[in-house]
């Protein structure tokens, strides 16, 4: 019964998450009071989620994705090299607001270190990759931030950004949960107690992610709500990087040779950004980029989107399965 329960949930977790979202923007347009309790919650919820999603990944396997450093280095190289080339032409077709601009940079420049587990099982990539990544990907990010944000525009920004928060997020949402999770794996090895533990945790993944898509956007919709019009013009670059990022992953999939489970852990973790764990940074901006958060809250919601749409296309269209034979650059082309 628990184990047709658990495939049910799965089977209809996109009505799930949609049913999520439209509670959650029922509340936040009929009770814009509910952001300041609902507020707080987002860093517990995204640690929840985090510990059940990484219950599902045995840590043996992801020691050996650990040595797999052709896939380490392509998604470095995507989400530092690639990304800011693709997100700083992207942004000269925005208005050039200060406080748009900044919001925009703040999560197209970070590469997601938490859902984007959850999206790459579900299109059927190589989630121990993405899981070994992670460190390395919140640490860079926390360097390189704002760097970017020094050269696209300018000191004053980039001084905004301080390390405190980034390590905050890191300890709470990402450390914390993991080593949680390991250590509920070694007892569950050895105890029938800790075993029924781990087992019971098996069906949260997606009704957490509901849960946490419903705190991020009841919380933050009403700021979303005060400024549409502006906000709305990011929506289009959102899009085209939901569009081209995919592609390119594909593409250096492809030219590296990897398999079909690596390549479809590149393609996700080249789109998926960390709009959840940037928020924080966001709303800890001064007042005159009290934008920033609601151009941060946009991208989650177009991304979640359009998430629904890649689970499906990549495992079915950009990636097929080849019976786990390597990508080859010809492939790539040929389509």
């Amino acid at each position: 019964m628990r184990g047709l329960s658990k495939r049910w949930i799965q089977h209809n977790q996109v009505a799930l998450y949609a049913v999520a979202v439209l509670f959650a923007i029922g509340l936040g347009l009929g009770v814009p009071g509910a952001s300041s309790v609902l507020e707080p919650l987002i860093n517990p919820v995204l640690a929840v989620l985090l510990y059940v999603t990484f219950l599902e990944i045995p840590f043996v396997r992801i020691r050996r994705a650990f040595r797999n450093g052709r896939f380490m280095g392509a998604a470095l190289g995507m989400n530092f090299v690639v990304v800011p080339v693709v997100v700083f032409g992207l942004t000269r077709f925005l208005p050039q607001e200060p406080a748009l601009l900044v919001g925009a940079f703040m999560v197209l420049l970070t590469p997601c270190i938490d859902y984007v587990i959850t999206f790459t099982e579900l299109g059927g990539g190589d989630s121990e990759q993405i899981t070994a990544a992670t460190p390395a990907l919140m640490l860079i990010q926390l360097v390189l931030l704002p760097l970017y944000l020094w050269l696209f525009m300018g000191q004053q920004v980039a001084e905004f950004i301080g390390a405190g928060p980034f390590i905050e997020a890191f300890v709470v949402i990402i450390a914390i949960p993991l080593s949680l999770a390991w250590a509920t794996e070694y007892f569950a090895e050895r105890s029938t107690r800790g075993e029924m533990w781990q087992d019971a945790m098996g069906w949260l993944p997606v009704p957490m992610m509901g849960v946490t898509l419903f705190v991020i956007i009841a919380s933050q919709l009403p700021r979303v709500q005060d400024s549409i019009g502006q906000v709305a013009s990011v929506v289009p670059i959102y899009v085209a990087f939901l569009i081209i990022m995919p592609l390119l992953g594909r593409l250096a999939a492809g030219i590296l040779g990897m398999d079909v489970g690596e390549s479809r852990s590149l393609v996700f973790t080249s789109v998926t950004r960390n709009s959840l764990v940037v928020l924080p940074l966001a709303l800890a901006l001064p007042s005159g980029y009290s934008l920033a958060p609601a151009v941060v809250v946009t991208q989650t919601i177009v991304e979640l989107s359009g998430m629904v749409i890649l689970t499906r296309v990549v495992p079915s269209k950009l990636v097929p399965d080849t019976a786990g034979q390597s990508l080859s650059l010809d492939g790539v082309q040929g389509g």
